[in-house]
C-alpha cells in the first residue's frame, strides 16, 4: 500500500489518490465534501490534519458569497479522510491559508477586500478562534500568499497588485514582512521593488538549508531570488530570470513556485488562458554559492492552465493539476532535478473547478 496519497478537489468535494511513486501513477480513493469549494489546503507538521479553507465566492474580484470556513479533516493510517470536529467561519474568501512552523496557528490570506488573520489550533486540533492583533496591519495590494518563514519567527504576505488597465494605472506589489510571536504580528515592513511597480510576486518558496527566498513574479513571468537575513529581506532581489520559453502570443501569467526538497533545482510553472498559451513548467538549477537559477529545462505540462503543482516528499514525483479541460499530470524528476513526463489523468468536473491539488505522506 502506497503511504504517499494526493489529494485533489472538483467544487467541494476532496478526492484521495493513492500515489505509486515509483510507477508514476494515482488510485482514486474515496471522496469527502466540504463546506462549499475548496479554495487551499494545508497539512498539520504532524501529517495527521489537513486545514482546508472553502468559500463560494467567485475568484479574483467575482460575486462575494456568504459561506467560508476552515474544516479540519483527520488523515487516517491508510490517508483516508474524515472530518475533525466543526468548520470555523471565515468573513470572506481565502485565497490561502498555512499553518506556522509548529503547527499551533493557521494563516489565511484574504484578498478582496486584501487582509491576513491568524487562528489558534486548539490542543485537539481543530481550528479555533482568530488571534486578535495589537497592530493596524497593512495586507497591500491584493494577497495571494502567505507563509511563515522556516525558524516561524516572521510572516510574510505576498502581495500581487494589478496590472494597469485603461480606465486605471498600475497598482504596485509587495511582500509584507512580520515578526511573529504567539499568533501575534509586529514591525511591518514592506518589501517593493522600484516602489512595486513592475513588481507583481504571486507566491515564494524557501531553500530549506540556505538563506534564499525565491518569488513567482505572476505580472513580469520571472522568478525573482532575495536573502532572508536575521529575520529582513533584501531591498531588490539578487536576480531575476525570465520564465517563458517564447515570445508571449496572449497574456500569461507565473503561477507557483517550489523548491526541490534536496534544495538544488527550482521550479515555476507558466500558466496559459488555452492551449495556443504556454503551459509549461521552467526549471531552474540552483547555484549552490549564490543562490542563482539558471534555467535548464521548459517541459510542456500536458494540460492547461497548471494552477497547483507538488512534489513529493522523496523528491522522486511531480505532480500537476490543470484547471481548463482539469487534469492531472506526473512527471518523474531526475537527479539532476529535470522533468521526464510519465502520463495524464484527465478529470471530468462538469462545471465546477480543480482550484487545489497536493500530496501528503503518512507519518
Amino acid at each position: 500500500m502506497s503511504n504517499v496519497s494526493l489529494y485533489a478537489n472538483i467544487g467541494p468535494e476532496l478526492t484521495r489518490y493513492d500515489v505509486d511513486v515509483a510507477g508514476a501513477a494515482l488510485t482514486p480513493r474515496g471522496t469527502v465534501t466540504l463546506p462549499a469549494n475548496v479554495q487551499y489546503a494545508w497539512p498539520h507538521k504532524s501529517r495527521q490534519f489537513l486545514y482546508v479553507a472553502t468559500s463560494d465566492s467567485e475568484s479574483g474580484m467575482g460575486r462575494a458569497g456568504t459561506n467560508h470556513n476552515v474544516t479540519a479533516l483527520k488523515i487516517n493510517n491508510d490517508g483516508a479522510l474524515s472530518q475533525h470536529g466543526t468548520p470555523i467561519p471565515l468573513p470572506t474568501r481565502p485565497i490561502h491559508m498555512a499553518t506556522d512552523i509548529d503547527s499551533k496557528f493557521v494563516l489565511v490570506a484574504f484578498n478582496n477586500p486584501g487582509a491576513i488573520r491568524i487562528y489558534r489550533i486548539n490542543p485537539d486540533n481543530t481550528p479555533g478562534e482568530e488571534v486578535e492583533q495589537s497592530n493596524a496591519i497593512d495586507p497591500g495590494i491584493f494577497p495571494h500568499q502567505v507563509r511563515a518563514t522556516l525558524d516561524n519567527r516572521q510572516i510574510i504576505l505576498v502581495a500581487r497588485g494589478h496590472d494597469a488597465e485603461p480606465s486605471k494605472p498600475e497598482e504596485p506589489g509587495s511582500l509584507r514582512v512580520f515578526d511573529f510571536k504567539d499568533g501575534v504580528l509586529s514591525n511591518e515592513a514592506s518589501i517593493a521593488p522600484g516602489g512595486g511597480y513592475g513588481f507583481g510576486p504571486r507566491h515564494l518558496d524557501f531553500h530549506p538549508t540556505k538563506p534564499w527566498v525565491y518569488v513567482s513574479l505572476e505580472r513580469q513571468n520571472a522568478v525573482d531570488l532575495f536573502t532572508l537575513t536575521n529575520g529582513a529581506l533584501s531591498a531588490t532581489p539578487l536576480f531575476r530570470k525570465p520564465t517563458l520559453s517564447r515570445t508571449p502570443i496572449q497574456r500569461q501569467a507565473v503561477g507557483t513556485v517550489h523548491v526541490h526538497p534536496n534544495g538544488r533545482t527550482v521550479y515555476v510553472a507558466n500558466r496559459g488562458r488555452d492551449a495556443e498559451g504556454e503551459n509549461s513548467m521552467a526549471v531552474f538549477a540552483i547555484d549552490p554559492a549564490t543562490g542563482e537559477p539558471n534555467l535548464t529545462q521548459h517541459i510542456d505540462t500536458h494540460g492547461v492552465h497548471p494552477r497547483t503543482f507538488h512534489i513529493d516528499s522523496s523528491g522522486k514525483l511531480m505532480a500537476i493539476a490543470h484547471i481548463n479541460g482539469a487534469a492531472l499530470s506526473l512527471f518523474r524528476i531526475a537527479d539532476d532535478g529535470k522533468l521526464t513526463f510519465a502520463r495524464t489523468y484527465d478529470i471530468d468536473v462538469g462545471k465546477r473547478t480543480m482550484w487545489w491539488m497536493g500530496m501528503v505522506q503518512q507519518p
